[in-house]
């Protein structure tokens, strides 16, 4: 059996559960009130940095922490409100890649200040530098570490 974590780690988890959450759910109502989910802002704003506004599905993905078809459903989606488009990759045809709309740039630009105001009001407005640098640390390092063990257990074939 695994061992059970101590207390202060178990609240710890617990109290990074609810806040996570919490905050999610905030700025997922927030950006609702632009008319944008935070999967598509985040969608968007992956596109607006990618040269030529563009990137492969896969990378587009992989970027997310989406499944294939979860990506798939969910540039479908913004392609119907005009926000991107699909289209083959031009030096690989097997291929697609989403494509930034200047309905999606529109649509980003006018999210951006709204949604900077509401991480800065529900999350760094409360932190000090300190904290920060902390909180910055901690994710990176979870981050590479959860990717690196996502990439070991993935097979050539998904690859």
């Amino acid at each position: 059996m695994t061992e059970s974590l101590d207390p202060e780690r178990m609240a710890c988890w617990r109290a990074y559960i609810e806040a996570s959450q919490r905050l999610f759910t905030q700025i997922e109502e927030d950006l609702r009130a632009d008319g944008l989910s935070f999967a598509d802002y985040h969608v968007l704003v992956l596109l607006s940095e990618a040269p030529r506004q563009r990137l492969r599905m896969g990378e587009l993905a992989s970027r997310l922490v989406f499944s294939p078809s979860r990506l798939t459903y969910q540039i479908s989606a913004m392609q119907r409100r005009g926000l991107v488009t699909r289209q083959s990759c031009p030096d690989d045809r097997r291929g697609s890649e989403a494509v930034l709309t200047a309905a999606g740039l529109l649509a980003l630009r006018d999210a951006a200040p709204h949604h900077l105001a509401s991480v800065r009001t529900h999350l760094m407005d409360d932190l000090d530098d300190a904290e920060v640098a902390c909180l910055t640390r901690v994710f990176e390092r979870l981050g590479r570490r959860l990717h690196a063990a996502r990439d070991a257990s993935s097979t050539p074939a998904d690859n």
